[in-house]
């Protein structure tokens, strides 16, 4: 019991490709590494969103179905199939867009 069987030497083409694997290890825990440093850096950095209008007045009979923004306009869907584009600072109509649809 006393005995433990000798090291056998491992073939030169086994050791280098424990080799190999070793490297792309090294290389793969260093790309998360890097990875993980570039989100913590950047994501802070993201600029707010512009913030949503107080109240929307749409004209007579119309009825939103989805509302959209961007810098200095916000743009309302509406069900007879329009886009009405808004100024951000006045809140005045700025385009009135209709779509056309296969109906």
């Amino acid at each position: 019991m006393d005995e433990a069987p000798e090291p056998v030497a491992m073939p030169r083409g086994l050791r280098l490709l424990q080799g190999l694997v070793i490297v792309l290890m090294i290389t793969m825990i260093a790309g998360l590494v890097a990875l993980v440093t570039l989100l913590v850096i950047r994501l802070p950095d993201v600029t707010p969103p512009a913030p949503l209008p107080e109240t929307i007045a749409l004209p007579d009979g119309t009825r939103a179905t989805a509302f959209t923004q961007a810098g200095d306009w916000y743009a309302v869907v509406t069900a007879a199939d329009e886009i009405l584009i808004f100024d951000r600072e006045t809140g005045a109509l700025r385009q009135r867009i209709a779509v056309e649809t296969d109906r």
